[in-house]
C-alpha cells in the first residue's frame, strides 16, 4: 500500500535532523517497564518541547497578572504577551485579521461554541446540519443536541470501503435545507486527509458555511484558513505540542460579529447595568473570564517551535515513517489495518485476529511503547466497521524508523503469547 500526504506525495531538499529534535522533548529519554519509551500516541495528545514548558514556567515566575483590566506593569506586560500570541496564531494560520482568532479551552468548546452561538440564531426546524461519517465524537454530538433544541436533522456523508468519503456523495447530500457542514480535515481514527478544500468550494456553491475541524491537521501540515476559504476552522493546542487546556477557533469577521455571546461573565463587556449589557467587540465578545493566559503563552511558543521547522521536511518524514509502519505490518500475518484511504496522515489503526485491542496495548506497554486502543471517540466510524475498537498509532516528527521496527516486533509478540 503506498501512503500519500494530501494530494501527492511530498518530497523535501531537506531532511528532518529528527536527533536534534529529540533532544527538545526530555520525556522521550524515560524508560517505562525497564525499556526505552516509544511515543506512538500522537493523535491523543503530543509531548511539548521544552521552551513550551519554559514559557509557561516563565510567565508564572516573572508575568503573573491578570489581563486587560490592570494598569499596573505586570498587568500590562501579560496583557502584551498574550495579545502578541493572537498576531502569532493568526500569521501560523494564514487569517486575515486577529479580530478572527479566539481562544477557547480546545477544539470541543471551539465546536460547542458554533454550535450554540451560530447554530442557535441560524439554524431552524427542518433545517440539515450535514457532516461526515470520520467524525470524533466532538464533532457530532454538538450538533444532535443543537438538532434536538431546534427541529434541525443530522445528515451523514457515508464512509467508504477505505476510509475515505466521496465528494459526490457530499454533493448529493446538500441541498437548499443545509445550513451548515461541519467535517474533520483529519480523521483522528484513520487517519484520512479529506478533501477540504474541494468539499469547501461545493458547499460555497449551495451558499452552505464549512466548519472545519482541524485538531489533526495544523501539527502535520501547513494549514491556510484563507486558502481554504473555511468558515470556521478549530484546533487545540496539546495535539500541536503546545499545552492542555487552550486552543483556537477562527471564524471569517462577518459571521463573528453576526454571533451572539457563548458565555457571560467578565471582558466580554463594554458596559453592564441592571437595565442592559453591551457586548464587547471581537474577538474579546466571546472570552468570557479569566483566561487560560499561560496556556496561551505556551500555546505561542508551540506554534513558533513548529514555524521553526521545515513544513515540507515535516510532512514528508512522517509519511515515510507511516508508509514504512503501513508496510511492515501488513507483513504479519493475522493484521487488518482499517482506514486503507489513499490520502493519509500520521494514523495508523489496526485489528489482530483473536485478540482484543485492549489486550494488544497491555503488552505493547510492558515493551515500553505507547499506543492508544479503543474506540478512540469515533464510535460511529467503528460501527461502519463492525468493530469495537482498533489499536492506534499515532505519530509524530520524534518518531523513528527504529521505533516502528520495536512497534512491529512488540505486535509480533502478541500472536506468540496468546497463540
Amino acid at each position: 500500500m503506498t501512503v500519500h500526504a494530501g494530494h501527492e506525495i511530498v518530497e523535501s531538499a531537506r531532511v528532518l535532523d529528527v536527533a536534534r529534535l529529540r533532544k527538545d522533548f526530555p520525556i522521550l529519554e524515560r524508560t517505562i517497564h525497564g525499556k526505552p519509551l516509544v511515543y506512538l500516541d500522537n493523535a491523543a495528545t503530543t509531548q511539548k518541547p521544552l521552551s513550551v514548558v519554559e514559557a509557561e514556567k516563565s510567565f508564572y515566575l516573572t508575568l503573573n497578572s491578570n489581563i486587560h483590566r490592570g494598569v499596573h506593569s505586570l498587568s500590562e506586560e501579560a496583557t502584551a504577551a498574550y495579545e502578541m500570541v493572537r498576531e502569532t496564531v493568526r500569521n501560523f494560520i494564514g487569517a486575515a485579521k486577529t479580530q478572527e482568532i479566539i481562544f477557547v479551552k480546545g477544539t470541543t468548546e471551539g465546536i460547542n461554541l458554533v454550535a450554540h452561538s451560530y447554530g442557535l440564531k441560524n439554524i431552524r426546524n427542518g433545517d440539515e446540519i450535514l457532516i461526515t461519517g470520520l467524525e470524533h465524537h466532538s464533532n457530532i454530538v454538538p450538533w444532535q443536541i443543537l438538532c434536538e433544541r431546534t427541529g434541525a436533522v443530522l445528515k451523514v456523508i457515508p464512509l467508504q470501503d477505505d476510509g475515505s468519503i466521496s465528494i459526490d456523495d457530499a454533493t448529493r447530500l446538500m441541498s437548499g435545507r443545509t445550513k451548515l457542514l461541519a467535517i474533520a480535515h483529519i480523521s483522528n481514527a484513520l487517519g484520512t486527509v479529506n478533501p477540504v478544500k474541494s468539499i469547501i468550494r461545493t458547499a460555497h456553491e449551495h451558499n452552505i458555511p464549512v466548519l472545519i475541524d482541524g485538531a489533526q491537521a495544523v501539527a502535520h501540515r501547513k494549514v491556510d484558513v484563507k486558502d481554504l476559504d473555511a468558515d470556521f476552522y478549530v484546533f487545540s493546542g496539546h495535539k500541536m505540542y503546545g499545552p492542555t487546556g487552550i486552543g483556537v477557533l477562527y471564524g471569517k469577521e462577518d459571521l463573528l460579529e453576526g454571533m451572539p455571546p457563548y458565555q457571560g461573565g467578565g471582558d466580554m463587556i463594554k458596559s453592564v447595568s441592571f437595565e442592559k449589557t453591551v457586548y464587547n467587540d471581537l474577538p474579546y465578545k466571546f472570552e468570557a473570564g479569566t483566561p487560560n493566559i499561560a496556556g496561551v503563552i505556551g500555546l505561542g511558543a508551540a506554534v513558533n517551535y513548529l514555524q521553526g521547522i521545515d513544513a515540507s521536511a515535516l510532512e514528508a518524514h512522517e509519511t515515510e515513517l507511516l508508509e514504512f509502519a503501513t508496510t511492515s505490518l501488513e507483513q504479519i500475518d493475522g493484521i487488518r489495518i482499517i482506514g486503507t484511504a489513499r490520502e493519509k496522515a500520521g494514523v495508523l489503526s489496526f485489528i489482530t485476529k483473536n485478540v482484543h485491542p485492549h489486550d494488544v496495548g497491555t503488552i505493547m506497554d510492558r515493551d515500553g511503547i505507547a499506543v492508544r486502543t479503543g474506540h478512540h471517540c469515533a464510535q460511529p466510524v467503528m460501527d461502519r466497521f463492525r468493530i469495537p475498537a482498533t489499536v492506534r498509532a499515532s505519530l509524530g516528527m520524534y518518531n523513528t524508523k527504529q521505533e516502528i521496527d520495536r512497534m512491529v516486533e512488540s505486535v509480533r509478540k502478541v500472536f506468540e503469547v496468546f497463540g
